[in-house]
């Protein structure tokens, strides 16, 4: 994973990630008492919904600073530190679900983590997960690209965002057979003030990581000026977010 979690402005300004995730719930439909995976549990609040639909939850995040938060909030559900990539169960899971996670997994690196995932569900398990698609945030992407390009400078584009052609194989190749997926465009309202900014400033650390702070915010101000006239409306900032939705059934 390729950023450093802030809980709290998380927790207090981007719940949005994890309130569209209620809908993805909709789509376990594994006995009450299955064992469920909640990957990339962040603060937990997913969780807990999942609790509350009668399964018993591990949580799983990669930050440290999200799973001490999850802990502080439901202190009855269990949760753990460990990676994506290569997380262990003691017993397979009956149901693996993650909500805006398999976007930040490196492009090369989507296989392993697939093949990690299958291993770790039972056969006739399922695989429920919501992530950005092709093109999501591309214009808030392409802005930052042209104002990086002005300086001599470099935008990297550090999310992989597929279609579902693209990213069907690669479940079926580990034995996750698809039966359900959904490409769709989700305009998503920003709850700060300076919600572009801010969203810049929590999702696309990676991309400043070497920026001088006076250039960082120079590009920062002239891409908000460039996108107020489409992402702004009726006072409110909208991110062009594009999200896949799968549902997946392990059969080898």
């Amino acid at each position: 994973m390729n950023i450093n979690w802030n809980a709290n402005n998380y927790t207090e300004n981007f719940n949005f990630v994890y309130k569209y995730g209620e809908d993805v719930l909709e789509l376990i439909d594994a006995e009450k008492g299955s064992f469920v995976i909640d990957l990339g549990c962040g603060n937990g609040a997913l969780s807990k919904k999942i609790v509350d639909k009668g399964y018993n939850v591990l949580g799983i995040d990669v930050s440290e600073n999200m799973i001490k938060t999850a802990k502080h909030h439901y202190p009855d559900i269990d949760f753990k530190i460990s990676d994506a990539l290569n997380f262990r169960l003691l017993e397979k899971a009956d149901v693996i679900f993650s909500n805006a996670v398999f976007h930040w997994i490196d492009k090369e690196k989507q296989e392993i983590f697939i093949k990690n995932l299958s291993s770790q569900l039972k056969l006739g398990g399922q695989l429920v997960c919501e992530f950005g698609g092709k093109d999501c945030a591309e214009k808030v992407h392409a802005s930052l690209e042209r104002n990086f390009i002005k300086r001599g400078l470099v935008y990297p584009r550090t999310f992989y965002f597929p279609t579902i052609g693209e990213y069907a194989p690669i479940l079926e190749k580990f034995g996750l057979r698809v039966e359900y997926a959904s490409l769709f465009k989700r305009p998503t309202e920003q709850k700060s003030e300076n919600g572009l900014e801010d969203w810049i400033n929590m999702f696309l650390k990676a991309a400043f990581e070497n920026i001088e702070s006076d250039i960082k915010r120079e590009i920062i101000e002239e891409t908000v000026q460039e996108l107020k006239s489409e992402l702004y409306k009726s006072g409110k900032w909208f991110v062009d977010y594009t999200r896949i939705r799968i549902k997946a059934k392990k059969i080898s």
